[in-house]
């Protein structure tokens, strides 16, 4: 009995340690004169780390906590500037399912320096945005398209578009929204 109940008993501590192992990522942020930071994956970003402890270098050390220093994350190369956008909400009014429906939201680098989209990320696979790869000279328009695809949604909707660039802050949200019929059947 007491064989059974050690066998259990190991095989817990093996499926937690691999379930633990496999939510957990160790990044080395701080370099290797301090220990490595943990974190969870959900709290891994591009451009953030955000750590629950820090695993000791030697075993005998225990682990403290250490809240992040923000001086301390990665931050873009590019020189910050700034960007202004004509509008940063469009309402495509009422339309039908299974529809395209296009924007295009323009903007103005209204900084001194070269303004560097990076990514545009629709918060659904129904919202497409298309951003310019090159970067847009200071006084320069630039414009970000938006295809929204309804598909079977139906009613009112809102939708995001987050833009990230060199500027501060570094993300800036677009909205569309719109009122969203069925479409006719089929005769």
């Amino acid at each position: 009995m007491k064989d059974q109940l050690k066998t259990g008993l190991l095989i817990a501590v093996f499926l937690l340690t691999a379930y633990n192992t496999y939510q957990i990522s160790t990044i080395d942020t701080y370099g290797p004169a301090v220990s490595k930071v943990v974190a969870r994956k959900s709290d891994v970003t591009k451009n953030q780390v955000k750590p629950t402890n820090i695993i000791p270098e030697n075993k005998n050390d225990k682990p403290k906590f250490d809240p992040i220093n923000k001086d301390k994350i990665a931050k873009p190369a590019a020189p910050k500037t700034t960007i202004k956008f004509s509008n940063i909400e469009h309402d495509f009014g009422t339309i039908a399912q299974n529809s395209t429906n296009k924007y295009v939201y323009k903007f103005v680098n209204t900084g001194k320096e070269p303004l560097i989209v990076t990514n545009a990320k629709g918060s659904c696979g129904c919202t497409v945005p298309r951003w310019p790869k090159e970067p847009i000279a200071p006084g320069k328009e630039g414009e970000i398209e938006i295809i929204y695809k309804p598909g079977k949604q139906k009613n009112k909707q809102s939708k995001t578009i987050t833009i990230t660039a060199n500027t501060e802050p570094v993300k800036t949200i677009l909205r569309v929204k719109a009122n969203v019929i069925p479409a006719d059947p089929v005769n």
